[in-house]
């Protein structure tokens, strides 16, 4: 496919993964695109929230699903059409980027609070067969691209102030070194946030810098960026239902008696470079690397941890990773009275860790570092070749694209005792990725598309860490998944209103799920075939001082196959059986977004949201239930200009009903504590100032 990138303000020109990327939500790429993507505008996601999580901004998005466990020790729960929903901590399932740089590691695990809202651009969201050409782990993209500097500069400064002592400091300076069209542009975003939490043991404090060069010679671009980014976070850990139902606001006693937390330290650097080799071609070249350290400590009992073979409480993990994305492409006019777009590229990523774990203790005192228990040198790399093509004219594209991935883990034991063997190991996979797709023009005002393709999915090198009946050593005998999705969609648009409907169905084989949770260590297992259909609509429309805006997701995700699975712990072997029809868990059948905006003066926007969704099962035996809830919001906006001077502010209220609500579940957790409750009624409020220079 071809890349859809608008230039001038505000849009990052830089290398990206192979896709269709559109400039507006229903703007002229994707009018013409014959895949499912929103890109949402970066003044969207900040307008009238906190701008820390993506939770505030993506629920206009259908088939998205981005939940705030109201726990930064553990980030966002994000999934799409139920890929990524099992995740327990980080994001996978689904591939991230950032400047068109991995935010995702070759095993396919992910952190998306990396993602600099304050200087976003916009984010692109890709589902269904057009996410595949991604790779490993593709179930869907998120694509966040950040501002690129401009003439006049812009510095732009706000604070905001929320419930439970949260609060946000941020700035960004935006500018070109001189008025040459040649000259350098520059983007540097600061943030810092923090909060004392809804529950005991949940604060968190959190900050963020990205720095952006770029440079344009007539059609070569270059862009060089930094990130870090630093976390310090207290884990509450979820509840069980009784706690729940008692206290959605308590934090359970093993949290505090282990001072349960997390730190985060990430840095990294990339380099992209677009050089043309005629009128007609042109190469790009994606370089990237960085350093991630994490210390994390855990509520695990100290009798667990006696066996030899135990890993400890405490995660020790330093990961060191690199990739590159090369490319070469070719652009044809008058190919069959349209435009036929087309390219080749390899793909590399590559990540090593040493990875450490010690006992929480030291005697009678607990959650403090204590004896060594596991060291590790772990790598994983993908290679992935890849070939695509686009053929467009007004009425018509037809697109295809093909992907082979190759991923490897490797596992050198450093920590051999008695009790504890040598547990060094390898393991690999490789599978093709091919997509197809077609879009039509029925009409001026309507176009119909229809998209086909399949994609893969490794376990992550944490799901491969143990076998299961507390046997040390990498789990073997797990496949990866696949999956086949068609999506057939329509797109309208009439005056001042748009929309889209999608239709879709994804098979899957060998769906990776939890086996048992025993002692702090979870095991998988392929649990067989998944099918997961739904339709997805969205739609703008505008009534002079009104604007209406929605989104509906249908999503019917079950278990096709039967299988055994472990309900209690210690499990010795699986007896617990999952019937076929089963729903997947942490996947709700029906999520309804509204927001209804009035322009009430030049300088005042009132808005009312409204969320709905329906109820989640929390482990795969669907013996409970997180129940379907609604909850309502409002925001005051306020926005005034004083010649090179601008000012807005807000004010908003959410759960206004002050709804007990489960805000995300902890999918198959081995104590039952499946429950992360929502935020309460709550007042925020923010201030930014803006000037150009």
């Amino acid at each position: 496919m071809v890349d859809a990138h608008a230039g001038g303000t505000g849009q990052a020109e830089t290398l990206l993964a192979p896709v269709v990327i559109t400039a507006s939500r229903i703007g002229q790429d994707l009018w013409q695109s014959p895949a499912t993507i929103d890109s949402i505008d970066g003044a969207q996601l900040r307008e009238g929230q906190m701008q820390i999580h993506l939770s505030e901004g993506l629920a206009r998005v259908p088939g998205l699903v981005v939940q705030n466990r109201q726990n930064q020790a553990q980030d966002l729960q994000i999934s799409v059409r139920g890929f990524g929903a099992r995740s327990t901590f980080g994001v996978r399932g689904l591939r991230l980027y950032v400047d068109g740089i991995p935010a995702s590691a070759p095993d396919g695990q992910g952190q998306a609070a990396n993602f600099p809202i304050g200087s976003a651009a916009r984010i692109d969201v890709v589902r269904g067969p057009a996410a595949v050409l991604y790779g490993n782990g593709a179930g869907g993209a998120l694509l966040l691209y950040t501002e690129e500097g401009s003439q006049p500069g812009i510095w732009r400064s706000g604070m905001a102030l929320g419930a439970d002592g949260l609060w946000r400091l941020s700035t960004q300076l935006q500018g070109r070194l001189n008025e040459a069209p040649e000259s350098w542009s520059y983007a540097l975003n600061l943030e810092r946030s923090a909060t004392d939490g809804q529950r005991p043991q949940s604060a968190a404090d959190r900050s963020t810098v990205h720095m952006k060069l770029a440079r344009h010679m007539g059609d070569q671009r270059l862009l060089l960026q930094y990130q870090q980014q630093q976390v310090s976070a207290l884990d509450p850990l979820g509840l069980t239902r009784t706690e729940f139902d008692n206290d959605p606001t308590q934090t359970n006693a093993n949290a505090l008696r282990f001072g349960t937390r997390k730190s985060v330290l990430q840095r990294q650097v990339g380099l992209a470079w677009k050089y043309p080799l005629d009128a007609q071609q042109h190469l790009e070249l994606m370089v990237y690397g960085g350093t991630r350290a994490v210390m994390q400590f855990q509520a695990i009992p100290a009798a667990t941890q006696a066996p030899p073979s135990h890993a400890g409480g405490v995660i020790d993990l330093y990961r060191d990773y690199a990739g590159l994305n090369l490319r070469w492409g070719r652009i044809q006019d008058d190919v069959g009275g349209g435009q036929l777009a087309w390219s080749a590229g390899l793909a590399y990523d590559w990540q090593g860790e040493w990875r450490r774990g010690y006992q929480n203790f030291v005697g009678s005192t607990l959650g403090v570092l204590g004896a060594l228990r596991r060291q590790e040198r772990n790598q994983a790399a993908n290679a992935d070749p890849y070939l695509q093509a686009e053929w467009t004219r007004q009425d018509l594209s037809l697109s295809a694209g093909l992907r082979h991935t190759q991923v490897r883990y490797q596992s050198a034991d450093h920590y051999v005792v008695p009790g504890n063997p040598d547990d060094s190991g390898a393991l690999g996979w490789s599978g093709w990725l091919p997509m197809l797709g077609a879009r039509l023009a029925l009409s001026p005002t309507l176009q119909a598309y229809a998209s086909v393709g399949r994609g893969m999915e490794t376990p992550t090198l944490n799901e491969v860490a143990y076998r299961p009946g507390g046997q040390s050593g990498l789990n073997t005998g797990l496949a990866a998944s696949s999956h086949e999705t068609v999506e057939l969609g329509l797109r309208g648009r009439h005056g001042h209103a748009g929309w889209s409907l999608a239709v879709f169905e994804t098979r899957t084989e060998r769906e990776l799920t939890v086996l048992s949770n025993t002692g702090g260590r979870a095991t998988f297992q392929n649990a067989g075939r998944t099918r997961r259909n739904g339709l997805e609509l969205s739609g703008d429309a505008q009534w002079g001082a009104l604007t209406a805006s929605g989104a509906l997701t249908l999503l019917n995700a079950r278990y096709r196959d039967g299988f055994l699975t472990c309900d209690s712990t210690p499990c010795a072997a699986p007896t617990a059986s999952v019937a076929p029809g089963t729903r997947l868990p942490g996947v709700a059948s029906q999520r309804v977004w509204a927001e209804l905006a009035w322009q009430m003066a030049p300088a005042w926007v009132w808005t009312v949201d409204m969320l709905h969704s329906g109820k989640v099962p929390v482990n795969d035996l669907n013996t409970d239930h997180a129940a379907g809830y609604t909850v309502w919001g409002s925001s005051l906006r306020w926005t005034q200009r004083w010649q090179a001077w601008s000012a807005q502010a807000f004010v908003r209220w959410d759960n206004l009903q002050d709804r007990r609500y489960v805000g995300s579940v902890i999918v198959n957790e081995s104590n039952r504590r499946y429950f992360e409750p929502g935020a309460g009624r709550s007042v925020s409020a923010g201030l930014t100032l803006s000037r150009t220079f």
